[in-house]
């Protein structure tokens, strides 16, 4: 059986004065979620949302996908499974290390990549993707650093290519960390729209959640 394929850690800390404070917010209140158990994000089981992308009527041949905020492996595990060739990056090591060791389980091959997703050049992901997963990376990522996110995704893309992102929607209770503003602010289709030139968004669908929350389906320009 293939084994997994995994890439070194980034050097610099990610935790290191060059990140602002409400970098380091974020990333404190994530690891903070992993320390104490599952995170509410992680549970487990694939969006019937990105099987349905994958089997379903018209749904791509494998290609190469690269998944945003991979947590422990799920979904970048059932993507090799299903013939795609794949590369995951998460901001938490704790997350990055369980996701290294479920595809050893699994026997598949998954590029496992410890580091920033709004840093790609850091990392050893060039692409070209056919396929990006993101299920609640961005809409956790400060406001300052979601272009960068697009740029990066949108450098990494092949012609065609499709985003497939989970997010929430604005926080109208409030917000459960203040110093990180972007919880509050969540993600929006106008915001999508504009911070992703140079892609179509082709449908926004409601989650079913307490809260609001959104599936958003992108695809790049040919």
């Amino acid at each position: 059986m293939d084994q997994p394929i995994t890439t070194q850690k980034p050097d610099p800390d990610l935790t290191s004065p060059q990140r602002d404070p409400e970098e380091e917010s974020v990333h404190r209140a994530l690891e903070g979620y992993y320390h104490a158990g599952k995170p509410p994000w992680d549970t487990g089981v694939t969006p019937p949302e990105l099987v349905a992308l994958v089997e379903g009527h018209g749904a791509p041949p494998p290609g190469r996908a690269l998944e945003l905020g991979c947590g422990t492996g799920t979904n970048a595990i059932y993507l090799a499974r299903h013939g795609w060739e794949v590369a995951a990056v998460d901001l938490i090591d704790r997350a990055v290390d369980q996701a290294r060791e479920k595809a050893a389980e699994a026997g598949v091959a998954v590029r496992l990549l410890h580091g920033d997703a709004t840093r790609l050049d850091e990392l050893d992901a060039p692409g070209p993707f056919d396929l990006f997963f993101d299920l609640s990376c961005y809409c956790g990522i400060p406001l300052h650093r979601r272009d960068a996110y697009a740029a990066g995704l949108t450098r990494r893309a092949a012609p065609g290519a499709r985003l497939l992102m989970f997010g929430y929607g604005p926080e109208p209770l409030g917000n459960p960390i203040p110093e990180v503003t972007s919880w509050a602010a969540g993600v929006t289709a106008d915001e999508v729209r504009a911070r992703f030139d140079g892609w179509e968004l082709l449908d926004v669908t409601p989650g079913t959640n307490s809260v609001p929350t959104f599936w958003f389906t992108l695809r790049r320009d040919a």
